[in-house]
């Protein structure tokens, strides 16, 4: 049976692991209390936890269908009225209803939502006019909007978080006092050098004021939005970085709203390409390294993963190193940010990488930020005892 706890622990915990407060954990404070006074989020919300209890129990799934039918007829009473129309809790169930039909394969259908819910963004006044009402309903459509077209739906603000669009963090700005050391400028790409050593520059930070859980949501959506599809196809080098970026962003992360797998396979297959065809111009370094690293921990359980452990010897062989104590000093040295959890994660992939008896240790099928926040409950971490 469905209960009212088992839709509010799947759509506050399940599918937003950010907040493990019941008091603070915005689908309990913001979210479920527009879906109570309002029947098509409520429906919406029904329907949500139900497709997912009805898929595991694979006995069909005519409850979801029906919430569905019953929602989208809802919905089209709902949007005849503008005032109505624009409101945050009719912006939640559209995209809530494109994760849906996206998840059951019904693509056009869940392009079809996205397209209404930038409409309904637009006719706001732009992400950050929404985002003034509801920060939540703002960063599920622009990273959900994202995954389900497989590119950025919306800008980014710039640097200072001027424009709409996607805003920066409030570290973003400060001042640099720390830089990298494995990169220079002239090695990247203007945008791509930016990102990183602003990047390099919170991660430092961090070692003294962690970043919180949410913060680092927020940084991921927008350095992804900055980073996933350039302008300009850069060289071989700065390419790679950037694919690096992304994916330890997502990483670091884990899947909210819904899983991010097609993008971080498709930008895992653009850093092997480009990890191949310049590996004649790059020596063996730190930054050789971490590239390979975050390839390695992204491509698990795909092609890549083959070729990325074999790429992990020869650096490994080159530089004689031979434990992942001795590697993840010149690893970190790139650019890390200091989470214990994620640390084994890739530890684990390394050593069994060079061939170490050791269980592959992988974030498990609801993946959270992988941070020692105190929360046991958020992690769901999996060991594997064969290689890949």
């Amino acid at each position: 049976m469905l209960t009212i706890r088992v839709v509010l622990h799947k759509i506050a915990f399940q599918y937003y692991p950010l907040d493990r407060n019941p008091h603070s954990n915005p689908f309990l404070v913001s979210w479920w209390p527009l879906a109570l006074g309002d029947p098509v989020l409520f429906h919406v919300s029904l329907q949500t936890a139900c497709l997912d209890e009805e898929f595991f129990g694979q006995k069909g799934f005519q409850t979801s269908e029906q919430l569905m039918s019953d929602s989208v007829v809802l919905l089209r009473r709902k949007v005849q009225h503008v005032s109505l129309a624009m409101q945050d809790s009719t912006i939640n169930s559209v995209i809530t209803l494109a994760t849906i039909e996206y998840g059951k394969g019904n693509i056009e259908t869940a392009q079809m939502h996205v397209a209404g819910a930038k409409r309904l963004i637009n006719m706001r006044g732009g992400l950050q006019a929404v985002m003034q009402t509801s920060p939540l309903t703002a960063r599920m459509v622009s990273w959900v909007s994202m995954l389900i077209i497989g590119i950025p739906q919306f800008d980014t603000q710039d640097d200072q978080g001027n424009g709409d669009g996607v805003s920066p963090i409030p570290e973003w700005s400060i001042p640099q006092t720390a830089h990298p050391s494995a990169l220079s400028e002239a090695d990247l790409d203007p945008e791509i050098w930016n990102v990183f050593s602003r990047l390099y520059g919170i991660f430092q930070r961090a070692k003294c004021t962690p970043l919180p859980l949410l913060r680092l949501h927020a940084l991921t959506c927008f350095v992804v939005h900055r980073l996933l599809t350039p302008a300009e196809p850069p060289s071989a080098l700065p390419d790679c970085v950037r694919c690096a970026m992304v994916l330890y962003m997502l990483i670091l992360q884990g899947p909210i709203y819904y899983p991010h797998a097609a993008i971080m396979h498709n930008t895992t297959a653009q850093l092997v390409t480009q990890l191949q065809d310049g590996a004649r111009l790059r020596a063996s370094s730190p930054l050789e390294l971490w590239l390979v690293a975050v390839g390695l921990v992204a491509s698990h359980g795909t092609p890549f993963n083959k070729l990325l452990q074999e790429e992990a010897r020869v650096q490994s062989t080159f530089l004689g190193l031979h434990t992942w104590n001795e590697t993840s000093v010149l690893i970190k040295s790139v650019l890390w940010l200091e989470a214990p959890r994620t640390e084994v994660v890739f530890q684990s992939h390394w050593d069994m990488a060079l061939g170490h008896d050791c269980q592959l240790v992988t974030f498990g099928s609801v993946q959270t930020a992988p941070f020692n926040d105190g929360q046991e409950a958020s992690i769901d971490f999996q060991t594997e005892t064969e290689h890949e």
